[in-house]
């Protein structure tokens, strides 16, 4: 049986956003003309919940009072209540700029002309990459991910890269088809989320980004010794800020400047990025081809 959970809980801080489907756009250059194509409309901003949605909107509001200034042009920044809702909004062009998850990338451009422009270095790690892991109680007897078989287990959101794709991908590995192989399956909406009914012992396991899962620990919001990792994914290539690709050239331009440009030392603290890197379409083929393999994209896009 699988069931999609409300979040168990509102959390209290703001923790990391780092943080689990139309033509292809991921060429990498703007569409648009040289010129700002603004109009001086506002820029719309739209980040996935991977986090409570309210937590994530306050921890971004200085970001948004930092685009607005560096822009010099209004900035509207929102976290939908689902990982969906995101790439729907750019779908439908209710969006110029966009913080997606890798999973959440790779759907988007299946029906939007979109392309990423950059990602966050991350201070845990020092580089763009981060992990999903697998995780069990503490006083469990799964040693392994091949002892998961018929257990209870929790994702994130459905189209979350580290809480729904990768480990999706480790379960495969081991011979488990998180469609078939488990016993019942919950998505929780968000990687606290997913933290928490592992470690309450609502399900036997559950997947989820790794950096989030330590700063829950080193915010005592979930102990250290309530939880253990028995697998970690391959490196993942970070959460990619993705552009449509009518905006202009120069307001592309101007919004890789502004982030990359980033030096108060408090902004990137509340981003929990170090610096900011380019990417580039391909570096988000290994998540499409795994996605279609696993159903997380349908066939016909």
């Amino acid at each position: 049986m699988i069931l999609i959970l409300k979040r168990l809980t509102v959390l209290g801080l703001a923790l990391l956003l780092a943080g689990c489907g139309g033509g292809s756009g991921g060429n990498g250059g703007g569409g648009g003309d040289s010129g700002s194509d603004s109009g001086g409309e506002p820029l719309r901003v739209g980040l996935i919940p991977n986090e409570n949605p309210k937590e994530v909107e306050a921890q971004y509001q200085p970001l948004e009072d930092y685009l607005n200034e560096e822009l010099g042009r209004e900035v509207e920044l929102s976290v939908p209540t689902t990982y969906n809702a995101v790439v729907e909004a750019m779908v439908s062009d209710k969006l110029d700029l966009a913080y997606f998850g890798g999973l959440t990338y790779v759907q988007a451009r299946q029906r939007a002309d979109v392309h990423p422009l950059f990602t966050e270095v991350n201070p845990r790690t020092g580089t763009t990459k981060y992990r999903s892991v697998i995780i069990v109680p503490a006083d469990s007897d799964v040693e392994s991910v091949e002892d998961l078989e018929g257990e209870d287990f929790a994702f994130g959101s459905v189209s979350s890269t580290s809480g729904s794709l990768y480990p999706s991908i480790m379960l495969d590995a081991a011979g488990i088809d998180y469609r078939k192989d488990l016993g019942e399956v919950i998505y929780t909406g968000g990687h606290d989320t997913t933290a928490q009914a592992v470690a309450n012992g609502r399900v036997a396991a559950g997947g989820l980004e790794d950096r989030i899962l330590y700063n829950l620990q080193d915010e005592g919001i979930i102990e250290k010794d309530a939880v253990k990792v028995i697998e970690e994914s391959e490196p993942i290539e970070g959460y990619p800020w993705v552009v449509r690709d009518a905006l202009s050239s120069k307001d592309e331009q101007a919004i890789t400047d502004a982030f990359l440009s980033i030096e108060d030392p408090k902004l990137l603290d509340l981003l929990r990025a170090e610096d900011y890197e380019k990417v580039k379409a391909s570096d988000y083929d290994y998540a499409e081809k795994q996605a279609r393999k696993l159903d997380l994209i349908a066939e016909n896009q």
